[in-house]
Protein backbone atom coordinates (compact mmCIF):
# COMPACT_ATOMS: atom_id res chain seq x y z
CA UNK A 1 0.00 0.00 0.00
CA UNK A 2 1.38 3.61 -0.94
CA UNK A 3 0.87 6.20 1.83
CA UNK A 4 0.60 9.22 -1.37
CA UNK A 5 -1.53 6.66 -3.71
CA UNK A 6 -3.82 6.17 -0.55
CA UNK A 7 -4.17 10.17 0.44
CA UNK A 8 -4.37 10.81 -2.88
CA UNK A 9 -7.30 8.39 -4.33
CA UNK A 10 -10.48 9.72 -5.00
CA UNK A 11 -12.35 7.78 -7.39
CA UNK A 12 -15.51 6.94 -7.24
CA UNK A 13 -15.47 3.65 -7.86
CA UNK A 14 -12.91 1.03 -5.79
CA UNK A 15 -9.25 1.12 -5.97
CA UNK A 16 -9.31 -2.69 -6.76
CA UNK A 17 -11.52 -1.61 -9.47
CA UNK A 18 -9.41 1.01 -10.38
CA UNK A 19 -6.69 -1.77 -10.77
CA UNK A 20 -8.94 -3.94 -13.32
CA UNK A 21 -9.11 -0.87 -15.56
CA UNK A 22 -5.67 0.19 -15.97
CA UNK A 23 -4.77 -3.37 -16.43
CA UNK A 24 -6.87 -4.31 -19.04
CA UNK A 25 -5.06 -3.96 -22.02
CA UNK A 26 -2.04 -5.45 -20.85
CA UNK A 27 -3.63 -8.00 -19.29
CA UNK A 28 -5.27 -9.25 -22.94
CA UNK A 29 -1.93 -8.76 -25.00
CA UNK A 30 0.28 -11.15 -22.09
CA UNK A 31 -2.67 -13.83 -22.55
CA UNK A 32 -3.47 -13.78 -25.85
CA UNK A 33 -6.96 -12.55 -25.66
CA UNK A 34 -8.98 -10.37 -27.07
CA UNK A 35 -12.21 -8.33 -25.49
CA UNK A 36 -14.59 -10.25 -27.85
CA UNK A 37 -13.72 -13.67 -26.22
CA UNK A 38 -13.06 -12.52 -22.77
CA UNK A 39 -16.91 -11.06 -22.92
CA UNK A 40 -18.13 -13.97 -23.49
CA UNK A 41 -16.25 -15.79 -20.39
CA UNK A 42 -18.72 -17.75 -17.96
CA UNK A 43 -17.82 -18.96 -14.73
CA UNK A 44 -17.90 -22.68 -15.84
CA UNK A 45 -15.33 -21.92 -18.12
CA UNK A 46 -12.78 -22.29 -15.40
CA UNK A 47 -11.05 -24.41 -13.11
CA UNK A 48 -10.68 -23.69 -9.75
CA UNK A 49 -8.27 -25.58 -7.57
CA UNK A 50 -5.69 -24.98 -4.01
CA UNK A 51 -2.19 -24.80 -4.12
CA UNK A 52 -0.32 -27.38 -3.20
CA UNK A 53 3.20 -26.84 -4.27
CA UNK A 54 5.72 -24.06 -3.29
CA UNK A 55 5.90 -22.76 -6.66
CA UNK A 56 1.67 -22.45 -6.80
CA UNK A 57 1.78 -20.42 -3.34
CA UNK A 58 4.39 -17.95 -5.53
CA UNK A 59 2.24 -17.50 -8.20
CA UNK A 60 -0.34 -16.90 -6.32
CA UNK A 61 1.69 -14.21 -4.71
CA UNK A 62 2.78 -12.63 -7.52
CA UNK A 63 -0.58 -12.23 -9.22
CA UNK A 64 -1.66 -10.34 -5.54
CA UNK A 65 1.22 -7.68 -6.20
CA UNK A 66 -0.11 -6.97 -9.53
CA UNK A 67 -3.88 -7.51 -9.24
CA UNK A 68 -4.66 -6.70 -5.75
CA UNK A 69 -4.78 -3.06 -4.50
CA UNK A 70 -2.44 -3.54 -1.37
CA UNK A 71 0.09 -4.96 -3.24
CA UNK A 72 1.78 -7.26 -1.32
CA UNK A 73 0.95 -10.72 -0.13
CA UNK A 74 0.12 -11.70 3.50
CA UNK A 75 2.92 -13.14 5.56
CA UNK A 76 0.43 -15.47 7.75
CA UNK A 77 -1.63 -17.52 4.46
CA UNK A 78 -2.17 -21.17 4.74
CA UNK A 79 -4.51 -22.31 2.03
CA UNK A 80 -3.93 -20.67 -1.57
CA UNK A 81 -7.40 -20.64 -4.49
CA UNK A 82 -6.55 -20.23 -7.62
CA UNK A 83 -9.08 -20.29 -10.74
CA UNK A 84 -7.64 -20.75 -14.44
CA UNK A 85 -8.73 -20.15 -17.85
CA UNK A 86 -7.30 -22.61 -20.12
CA UNK A 87 -3.91 -22.68 -18.13
CA UNK A 88 -3.92 -18.70 -17.20
CA UNK A 89 -4.17 -17.99 -13.40
CA UNK A 90 -7.65 -15.80 -13.81
CA UNK A 91 -8.52 -15.64 -9.71
CA UNK A 92 -6.80 -16.49 -6.41
CA UNK A 93 -8.08 -16.34 -2.50
CA UNK A 94 -5.75 -16.74 0.08
CA UNK A 95 -6.73 -17.30 3.71
CA UNK A 96 -4.85 -17.87 7.00
CA UNK A 97 -4.63 -18.15 10.49
CA UNK A 98 -6.05 -14.61 12.00
CA UNK A 99 -3.38 -12.10 14.15
CA UNK A 100 -5.82 -11.82 16.93
CA UNK A 101 -9.00 -14.55 16.83
CA UNK A 102 -12.44 -12.06 17.41
CA UNK A 103 -14.41 -14.85 19.43
CA UNK A 104 -17.48 -14.80 17.40
CA UNK A 105 -18.33 -18.45 17.93
CA UNK A 106 -17.53 -18.27 21.86
CA UNK A 107 -13.40 -18.93 23.11
CA UNK A 108 -13.98 -22.78 22.82
CA UNK A 109 -14.59 -22.45 19.41
CA UNK A 110 -11.63 -19.91 18.30
CA UNK A 111 -10.10 -22.03 16.60
CA UNK A 112 -12.55 -22.87 14.23
CA UNK A 113 -12.15 -19.09 12.64
CA UNK A 114 -10.26 -18.72 9.91
CA UNK A 115 -9.41 -15.17 8.15
CA UNK A 116 -9.68 -14.17 4.46
CA UNK A 117 -6.71 -12.30 4.10
CA UNK A 118 -6.37 -11.12 0.12
CA UNK A 119 -8.39 -12.19 -2.92
CA UNK A 120 -8.29 -10.85 -6.24
CA UNK A 121 -9.29 -11.27 -10.19
CA UNK A 122 -7.52 -10.86 -13.32
CA UNK A 123 -8.99 -8.19 -15.48
CA UNK A 124 -10.92 -9.60 -18.07
CA UNK A 125 -12.16 -12.12 -16.08
CA UNK A 126 -16.72 -12.50 -15.65
CA UNK A 127 -18.30 -10.79 -12.99
CA UNK A 128 -19.08 -13.71 -10.33
CA UNK A 129 -15.92 -15.47 -10.67
CA UNK A 130 -15.13 -13.69 -7.20
CA UNK A 131 -17.64 -15.29 -5.71
CA UNK A 132 -17.85 -18.58 -7.07
CA UNK A 133 -14.10 -18.85 -6.36
CA UNK A 134 -14.69 -17.69 -2.68
CA UNK A 135 -17.61 -20.40 -2.53
CA UNK A 136 -15.16 -23.03 -3.73
CA UNK A 137 -12.63 -22.54 -0.91
CA UNK A 138 -15.08 -21.80 1.62
CA UNK A 139 -16.80 -25.36 1.03
CA UNK A 140 -13.02 -26.96 0.24
CA UNK A 141 -11.74 -25.72 3.79
CA UNK A 142 -14.31 -27.45 5.79
CA UNK A 143 -14.61 -30.37 3.83
CA UNK A 144 -10.72 -30.76 4.50
CA UNK A 145 -10.30 -28.91 7.81
CA UNK A 146 -11.66 -28.05 11.17
CA UNK A 147 -12.58 -24.22 10.23
CA UNK A 148 -16.12 -23.33 9.99
CA UNK A 149 -16.04 -19.63 10.47
CA UNK A 150 -14.56 -16.97 7.93
CA UNK A 151 -13.77 -13.59 8.87
CA UNK A 152 -13.38 -10.73 5.96
CA UNK A 153 -12.60 -6.92 6.24
CA UNK A 154 -12.95 -4.13 3.93
CA UNK A 155 -11.20 -1.24 3.78
CA UNK A 156 -13.07 2.34 2.87
CA UNK A 157 -9.76 4.13 2.40
CA UNK A 158 -10.08 2.36 -0.76
CA UNK A 159 -13.50 3.03 -1.63
CA UNK A 160 -14.10 -0.85 -0.33
CA UNK A 161 -17.81 -2.25 0.73
CA UNK A 162 -17.34 -5.88 0.80
CA UNK A 163 -18.86 -6.54 -2.82
CA UNK A 164 -17.86 -9.94 -2.99
CA UNK A 165 -18.50 -10.60 0.80
CA UNK A 166 -22.37 -9.19 0.03
CA UNK A 167 -22.81 -11.73 -2.95
CA UNK A 168 -21.72 -14.46 -1.07
CA UNK A 169 -24.73 -13.90 1.93
CA UNK A 170 -21.90 -12.98 5.03
CA UNK A 171 -22.93 -11.62 7.92
CA UNK A 172 -22.10 -8.10 8.28
CA UNK A 173 -21.30 -6.97 11.50
CA UNK A 174 -20.54 -3.10 10.83
CA UNK A 175 -17.82 -0.44 10.04
CA UNK A 176 -16.23 -0.15 13.76
CA UNK A 177 -13.24 -2.88 13.02
CA UNK A 178 -9.49 -2.60 12.61
CA UNK A 179 -6.59 -0.64 13.97
CA UNK A 180 -7.17 3.49 14.23
CA UNK A 181 -3.25 4.28 12.36
CA UNK A 182 -1.27 2.58 9.66
CA UNK A 183 2.14 3.13 10.01
CA UNK A 184 5.20 3.63 7.15
CA UNK A 185 7.40 0.70 7.76
CA UNK A 186 10.86 1.44 8.70
CA UNK A 187 12.34 -0.71 6.53
CA UNK A 188 10.91 -0.95 3.25
CA UNK A 189 8.01 1.79 3.34
CA UNK A 190 4.81 -0.09 3.21
CA UNK A 191 2.02 0.54 5.20
CA UNK A 192 1.45 -1.73 8.53
CA UNK A 193 -0.40 -1.81 11.77
CA UNK A 194 1.04 -1.49 15.05
CA UNK A 195 1.58 -5.09 15.19
CA UNK A 196 4.00 -5.27 12.86
CA UNK A 197 6.32 -3.34 15.18
CA UNK A 198 6.46 -6.63 17.74
CA UNK A 199 6.40 -9.76 15.06
CA UNK A 200 9.02 -12.28 14.54
CA UNK A 201 10.29 -10.53 11.20
CA UNK A 202 10.28 -7.10 12.82
CA UNK A 203 12.50 -8.35 15.54
CA UNK A 204 14.78 -9.91 13.25
CA UNK A 205 15.62 -6.80 11.86
CA UNK A 206 16.26 -5.22 15.31
CA UNK A 207 18.76 -7.84 16.17
CA UNK A 208 20.31 -7.00 12.85
CA UNK A 209 20.31 -3.13 13.85
CA UNK A 210 21.72 -3.69 17.11
CA UNK A 211 24.39 -5.86 16.39
CA UNK A 212 22.68 -8.90 18.43
CA UNK A 213 23.05 -12.53 16.80
CA UNK A 214 19.75 -14.05 17.38
CA UNK A 215 20.70 -17.38 17.38
CA UNK A 216 17.64 -19.95 17.53
CA UNK A 217 15.65 -18.09 19.22
CA UNK A 218 13.90 -16.35 16.47
CA UNK A 219 12.65 -20.06 15.83
CA UNK A 220 10.64 -21.05 12.58
CA UNK A 221 6.88 -20.20 13.61
CA UNK A 222 5.36 -16.23 13.45
CA UNK A 223 6.90 -15.76 17.03
CA UNK A 224 9.99 -15.26 18.88
CA UNK A 225 10.70 -17.84 21.08
CA UNK A 226 11.09 -15.39 24.38
CA UNK A 227 12.20 -18.70 26.90
CA UNK A 228 15.48 -18.53 25.10
CA UNK A 229 16.17 -14.77 25.34
CA UNK A 230 18.67 -13.67 27.58
CA UNK A 231 16.74 -10.86 29.82
CA UNK A 232 19.37 -8.05 28.53
CA UNK A 233 18.87 -8.74 25.21
CA UNK A 234 15.20 -8.87 25.23
CA UNK A 235 14.70 -5.60 26.72
CA UNK A 236 16.67 -4.03 24.30
CA UNK A 237 14.92 -5.58 21.92
CA UNK A 238 11.53 -4.17 23.12
CA UNK A 239 13.08 -1.28 23.94
CA UNK A 240 14.07 -0.82 19.90
CA UNK A 241 10.26 -1.76 19.26
CA UNK A 242 8.87 0.77 21.08
CA UNK A 243 11.65 3.82 19.76
CA UNK A 244 10.94 2.31 16.31
CA UNK A 245 6.80 2.72 16.17
CA UNK A 246 7.47 5.85 18.22
CA UNK A 247 9.67 7.10 15.52
CA UNK A 248 7.63 5.92 11.99
CA UNK A 249 5.27 8.15 10.25
CA UNK A 250 1.82 6.90 10.59
CA UNK A 251 -1.92 8.29 9.44
CA UNK A 252 -5.55 8.17 10.85
CA UNK A 253 -7.70 5.55 9.35
CA UNK A 254 -11.25 4.42 9.68
CA UNK A 255 -12.53 2.15 10.99
CA UNK A 256 -12.94 -1.12 8.15
CA UNK A 257 -16.35 -3.15 7.53
CA UNK A 258 -16.18 -6.58 8.67
CA UNK A 259 -17.69 -9.76 7.10
CA UNK A 260 -18.31 -13.15 8.91
CA UNK A 261 -19.67 -16.62 7.59
CA UNK A 262 -20.62 -19.66 8.99
CA UNK A 263 -20.36 -23.13 7.12
CA UNK A 264 -20.58 -26.38 8.74
CA UNK A 265 -19.61 -30.08 7.36
CA UNK A 266 -23.63 -30.55 7.11
CA UNK A 267 -27.13 -28.95 7.16
CA UNK A 268 -26.83 -30.15 10.87
CA UNK A 269 -23.74 -28.42 11.84
CA UNK A 270 -24.55 -25.77 9.46
CA UNK A 271 -27.61 -24.49 11.47
CA UNK A 272 -25.91 -25.35 14.95
CA UNK A 273 -23.14 -22.80 14.21
CA UNK A 274 -25.34 -20.62 13.07
CA UNK A 275 -27.97 -20.06 15.86
CA UNK A 276 -24.62 -19.94 18.27
CA UNK A 277 -23.33 -17.26 15.80
CA UNK A 278 -26.49 -15.40 15.99
CA UNK A 279 -27.12 -15.14 19.75
CA UNK A 280 -23.51 -13.64 20.30
CA UNK A 281 -23.49 -11.45 17.76
CA UNK A 282 -25.12 -8.64 16.40
CA UNK A 283 -25.18 -8.22 12.50
CA UNK A 284 -26.74 -4.73 10.00
CA UNK A 285 -28.03 -4.60 7.07
CA UNK A 286 -25.38 -4.39 4.25
CA UNK A 287 -23.65 -0.60 3.93
CA UNK A 288 -24.24 0.98 -0.27
CA UNK A 289 -22.29 3.80 -0.07
CA UNK A 290 -18.85 3.97 -0.69
CA UNK A 291 -16.56 6.42 1.54
CA UNK A 292 -14.51 6.94 4.94
CA UNK A 293 -17.45 6.71 7.09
Amino acid sequence: MDLDRLNSYDKEHCWQYDIRLNNLEEDLVECGLTKEITEHLKVSDFVFSIATERKQELQVRKFIERHEWLGKACGFSQYYFMAHYKGILSGVIVMGTPNAYNLLLGEENRDLELLINRGACISWSPKNLASSLMSYAMNWVVKNTEHRLFTAYSDPTAKELGTIYQACNFYYLGQTFGASKKYRQPYNGGLVSDRWFRTRCAYKRYAIDLGIDWGDWLGKGRKVVWEKVPNDTEQKLRDYSKKMQKEAEFIEIPPKHKYAYVLGANKRETKKLRKLFGERNKTYEYPKERGLF
